[in-house]
């Protein structure tokens, strides 16, 4: 039996109007990496599907799982093995410091703070900071290199004991998380509760519209409940007595990222309204943005089947790179497993030697590449594929391809 449940009013709005846009069918839980001891029990599957509510044009699933399945002690992400993402992060943070002017009496808090890639850049600058994060390994490492971190759930809750305990927070922080919140009235709500009077909040997500419109279907997976746009973070802001003010677009980051700067006060930049007015003008609050989504999405994964078996009917191997979450909705609702790709190679040592769940592609250390020497390296982790390439100038050089999947599949090196 499924532990899906299926929606029937919006998440965000609680409107019953919502619209399908596109089913991948029943897939595994995507960071459910498999130990190859375990690999005779069948990975559980449920249905990964997006709606969009018409009301307050929030995209989201059309059946969610608990959190606590998905970000249990197993939980297998560490941010700091991207280099790129590194280097965003402690760029963040040099422009809060000066923008926000924070020191010594500052304090900082960061929801799903992982294994403190981001807070640990407030340190040397002597503010003091906080992560919330529910999954113990991330946590666990964060404390390690001097991140003071509570390993729970973030919401109303967490955030009235915080207050009591620290006061309130000059800066909360909550990149690549907003999306993975089943309860977002008691994770905004929280957030509401915990900023201070003159306080920022930063929020980052993989934007909507490039999902939309670069066919990145692959972003879609049970742990992102939700897909936003700046409408629709406007919509659910208000809903709580707070302001979006500003936004900025990394175009470079997770195939589009946006990250909005939301406060108790009303002090729009023009930057933001030009955003929410090309939104507008480009229909994404209608539920008709969305239509043609699923055919699109279809013939790509059409593509991409064909270019791996021509691959394979002419003699070439293939190797995969990134064991991303990414990576398993793209060849699990696709239909790719160890018959079209050999293997995945990852950087994160905490997933090497493990499968991917449903396709069971083992994992294996990046440096089997050189080792291995395939013909062909498509890229799951496509969103860092500027970063890769620079890494694999040795498998390149010794004639490698390197291929991405999205918008369609092509070459790249």
């Amino acid at each position: 039996m499924s532990a899906a449940e299926g929606i029937t009013t919006c998440r965000a709005c609680g409107a019953p109007e919502i619209r399908p846009v596109l089913s991948l069918g029943d897939t595994p839980i995507a960071n459910a990496l498999v130990d190859p001891g375990r690999a005779a029990h069948q990975d559980p599957v449920f249905p990964l599907e997006i709606v969009v509510c018409e009301r307050c044009s929030l995209v989201q699933l059309g059946f969610i799982l608990p959190a606590s399945i998905i970000f249990d002690a197993e939980y297998p992400y560490f941010s700091s093995f991207s280099d790129a993402l590194g280097r965003h992060a402690a760029a963040h943070v040099t422009q809060l410091i000066a923008d926000r002017r924070l020191d010594g009496e500052s304090f900082v808090v960061e929801v799903a703070s992982n294994d403190g890639y981001l807070l640990r850049n407030f340190v040397p600058a002597g503010v003091a900071v906080l992560g919330i994060d529910p999954a113990p390994g991330p946590a666990a490492a964060a404390t390690s290199i001097g991140v003071p971190t509570i390993v729970e759930f973030f919401g109303r809750d967490v955030a009235s004991r915080v207050l009591a305990e620290h006061g309130p927070a000059d800066v909360i922080i909550a990149n690549n998380v907003m999306a993975h919140v089943p309860d977002l009235d008691d994770f905004v709500g929280g957030m509401a509760m915990l900023l201070a009077e003159h306080g920022v909040i930063t929020v980052e997500n993989p934007s909507v519209v490039d999902m939309i419109d670069h066919v990145e279907f692959d972003t879609i997976y049970h742990e992102h409940y939700s897909y936003f746009s700046c409408s629709s973070v406007e919509a659910l802001m208000t809903q709580h007595g707070l302001f979006l003010n500003d936004v900025e677009y990394f175009p470079d980051l997770h195939g589009g990222t946006l990250r909005w700067y939301i406060g108790r006060h009303d002090d729009r930049t023009s930057r933001c309204d030009a955003r929410l007015q090309a939104e507008r003008a480009a229909g994404v609050t209608s539920s008709s943005y969305y239509d043609g989504f699923a055919e699109r999405v279809r013939a790509c994964q059409d593509a991409l089947r064909e270019m791996l078996e021509q691959m394979r009917a002419s003699g070439r191997r293939v190797a995969a790179y990134g064991a991303a979450a990414k990576g398993a909705t793209l060849l699990n609702s696709t239909g790719i497993g160890t018959e079209l790709i050999g293997y995945v190679v990852d950087r994160n040592v905490h997933k090497q030697g493990k499968l991917m769940p449903g396709c069971r592609l083992p994992i294996r250390p990046v440096e089997f590449l050189i080792d291995d020497r395939p013909d062909d390296l498509l890229l799951l982790s496509w969103n860092f594929a500027a970063e890769i390439v620079e890494q694999q100038v040795e498998f390149i050089d010794g004639g490698g391809r390197v291929h991405v999947p999205v918008p369609e599949p092509h070459r790249i090196r």
